[in-house]
């Protein structure tokens, strides 16, 4: 659609509309990442336009209309300057003065409107609020590390769980010497636990007695041999002197990677179609309710990995009343690419959209505690130990993305096709 609006035929035809054109691209670019975002297979909304400004002023606007309203105003900017540079070159071409003097004194309007418009586009969400003030719990979130990086990350799977153990039961030590607050949640990442402690009771105990150490409740991404013979990648919630209480199964499992739709059939292509895994997917949001120092209810919501860029996962969660947010991930197969940084990226998106803190945790890295301003606090380094703790606001309040929720979405899809409607009638009448 965009490269048919800029071809040079449509712009002999259409006149006064391509005035609009900008507008058309930026309604097709949300366009096309809502359906890329949804299907095949629940969709793939990895990479988009929204994810990639975490540290630009049009962050702020995700609080108002969520990740495509900062989808939108980032190829909005794009087309205004595409636009305006395109005019400014087509209009110096057109003069024909005879003097350089003369050219140099011309302004062409419309060009220059289009790069301020530009301009404005991107700096006005700076005036966007991005409250963060609230009651704050305690949190820790601990990056055990792997022995190794790569598809086989998981090879020595209690050497992992005992590593997560390790790092707390270290904290734990200085919880105990009052070195520092007893946290009121501890957060480990997916995959901290490969054995299934539900079935291993070696696993078990040494959870519980990570636990148990720091004496605060502690939550750790698991895979459990359940429902036989498949499996499911869940969140599970430890309460001191009660041990499991309550779990999240994750919602989404990747396809090609946690599961392989039409196995059978790719296997006739690739007998690497049998390395995924054959995980099934959980019902409902997770929210884990622990209470903290202050007497205020942490209502952590949980979501794992992959699952914190699609919109409906992560907005449940808060509709369902998360005042935190938990994002529990392992990025140990993606070795030193820049995907670790990318997932850090869209939970700092995340943060400004539902105005919630998030505890952003990683086998390897890359963590962080982010407020709800979209801030990233206490960053890790790739393939290393590190225990983050810090005090994260608890915020209830609904910001306009929450409230408005899909919306954003369904207007843009349809003002594209009142757009394209307008511009085939247009090019209709001047046939006629």
């Amino acid at each position: 659609v965009c490269a048919l609006l800029q071809s040079r035929p449509w712009q002999a035809r259409i006149g006064s509309v391509a005035r609009i054109r900008p507008l058309v691209v930026a309604l097709a670019w949300v366009a096309q990442e809502t359906l890329r975002g949804n299907t095949p297979f629940g969709g793939f909304p990895w990479g988009r336009l929204a994810f990639s400004q975490a540290d630009s002023p049009l962050a702020a606007l995700a609080s108002l209309g969520g990740a495509p309203a900062v989808t939108f105003a980032v190829a909005l900017a794009g087309g205004l300057l595409a636009a305006g540079v395109a005019r400014l070159i087509r209009a110096g071409r057109s003069l024909d003065l005879g003097s350089r003097e003369r050219r140099l004194g011309v302004v062409p309007v419309l060009g220059v409107c289009c790069l301020v418009s530009a301009a404005v586009v991107i700096l006005a969400p700076a005036l966007v609020p991005r409250p963060a003030a609230g009651p704050t719990g305690r949190f820790i979130a601990v990056q055990g590390n792997v022995p190794r990086p790569g598809l086989d990350f998981n090879a020595e799977r209690r050497a992992v769980l005992d590593n997560h153990a390790r790092a707390t039961q270290q904290v734990a030590v200085s919880v105990r010497a009052g070195a520092q607050p007893r946290p009121d949640l501890v957060v480990w990442p997916e995959n901290a636990s490969d054995i299934d402690p539900t079935r291993n009771p070696d696993a078990a105990n040494v959870i519980e007695g990570a636990m148990e150490a720091i004496n605060a409740p502690l939550v750790l991404g698991a895979v459990l041999r359940e429902p036989s013979p498949r499996e499911s990648n869940a969140s599970l919630l430890y309460l001191p002197g009660r041990g499991l209480t309550w779990r999240y199964v994750k919602q989404h499992p990747v396809p090609f990677a946690e599961y392989i739709p039409y196995r059978s059939f790719f296997r006739n292509f690739s007998d690497k179609a049998d390395l995924a895994g054959d995980f099934v997917a959980g019902k409902g949001a997770g929210v884990f309710r622990v209470a903290s120092r202050g007497g205020d209810t942490i209502a952590a919501g949980t979501v794992i990995c992959f699952e914190v860029a699609i919109d409906t996962l992560v907005r449940d969660t808060v509709d369902d009343g998360a005042n935190v947010l938990l994002v529990q991930t392992n990025n140990a197969t993606f070795g030193f690419t820049d995907e670790s940084v990318q997932q850090l990226a869209i939970s700092r998106i995340r943060a400004v959209e539902h105005g919630r803190s998030i505890v952003h945790v990683s086998t390897v890295g890359v963590s962080a505690m982010i407020t709800p301003d979209g801030t990233a606090h206490q960053r890790s380094a790739l393939f290393t130990s590190d225990v983050l703790a810090a005090d994260l606001p608890l915020r209830t309040d609904r910001t306009v993305a929450d409230r408005v929720g899909p919306w954003p979405e369904i207007v843009a899809g349809g003002a594209l096709v009142a757009s394209l409607a307008l511009l085939a009638l247009s090019r209709l009448s001047r046939r006629r």
